[in-house]
């Protein structure tokens, strides 16, 4: 575990420098995740804007083992464009992990199209919208019985929540198992319903999330330090 632990340190020192919105505690769980994997295994990664999770996905990754990174760098898009993929490549690089991350510059949709094969890790930070959401929950289809899925912002955006509380309900192979702040974790199996009650139990806090949100773009900070969100960034 010590070792584990040092590696992980070693991988957010690099990390936590790229510009970008994975805590430190959701960090670990994407390390530990990809870490746990066997030899020669698969991780897809939706959305991967300058790097910051691609670098410790990539540092966790196991002997022979491969980190597939899909992200278009559409240049309408405020987080995207060709500058953003040059600064993705030029992160990983300078961290050492160029030959394991294989870089997609497609959507989701095109990219699952194109791929064969199994998704032994699947972690998704894509596009907020319900519909891209629901659409990137379609590569859970890859992921074998007992594996793990991963949704960035999933109680803090309103369209990866519908989009959440849409799909769960009525999976019949993916379930619920917690969150690390705003990072779901979900595990391929058949749900039970204290996984559905579970998730059921997050929707007051996602509220309360957007209600956040809303207070920091009235500048309301002091009302939203009552809610207990004392940041000036929106809470994830």
């Amino acid at each position: 575990m010590e070792q584990t632990d040092t590696a992980f340190d070693a991988a957010w020192s690099r990390a936590s420098e790229i510009e970008g919105w994975l805590t430190r505690e959701q960090a670990a769980v994407l390390f530990r995740a990809a870490r746990s994997l066997p030899d020669g295994s698969t991780v897809v990664e939706i959305g991967s804007h300058q790097g910051r999770s691609t670098v410790v996905l990539a540092a966790g990754l196991p002997t022979g083992a491969r980190l597939v990174a899909v992200d278009p760098f559409e240049p309408a898009w405020r987080y995207g464009g060709h500058s953003t993929q040059e600064l993705l490549l030029a992160h990983l690089g300078a961290a050492g992990f160029a030959d394991r991350v294989e870089v997609v510059a497609s959507t989701s949709r095109a990219a699952r199209a194109e791929y064969d094969g199994p998704v032994d890790l699947l972690y998704i930070d894509g596009k907020h919208d319900y519909w891209t959401v629901r659409d990137d929950l379609r590569w859970a289809a890859r992921v074998p019985e007992g594996g793990a899925v991963l949704v960035h912002d999933a109680f803090s955006s309103l369209g990866v929540t519908v989009a959440l509380l849409r799909t769960l309900p009525l999976a019949g192979r993916l379930a619920y198992v917690g969150r690390t702040g705003s990072l779901a974790r979900l595990a391929v199996r058949r749900p039970e319903l204290a996984d559905r009650v579970r998730l059921a139990r997050e929707v007051p806090w996602w509220i309360r999330n957007l209600l956040v949100k809303v207070l920091l773009r009235l500048r309301q900070r002091s009302i939203a330090r009552v809610l207990g969100h004392d940041d000036a960034a929106d809470p994830y």
